[in-house]
């Protein structure tokens, strides 16, 4: 049903709008067990995605780490390359 939520701190350049946008509206997905919500739902499924992406950036907005930044290519290059030894046929 719901693409997996992706890793978004302590990337360079940090996370969008868009990118804790689409990780809230996966979550609530998931845990609603619906990826569209009936008309009598909407309102509800919209507040929990706005609420959920307030937490979100409100997390990451105050998370610290000693680590540098990771580089959104390089994780990219070794999510496709475990996805490829994994699907491997």
């Amino acid at each position: 049903m719901c693409r997996n939520i992706r890793q978004l701190h302590n990337f360079a350049p940090p996370a969008t709008p868009e990118e804790v946008h689409d990780a809230a509206l996966q979550y609530v997905r998931k845990i609603s067990g619906s990826t569209k919500p009936s008309q009598a739902n909407a309102a509800a499924f919209e507040r929990a995605v706005e609420a959920v992406a307030a937490a979100t950036r409100q997390l990451l907005d105050e998370l610290i780490t000693a680590a540098p930044p990771k580089n959104r290519e390089e994780e990219a290059a070794k999510a496709r390359a475990r996805a490829a030894a994994r699907y491997a046929a």
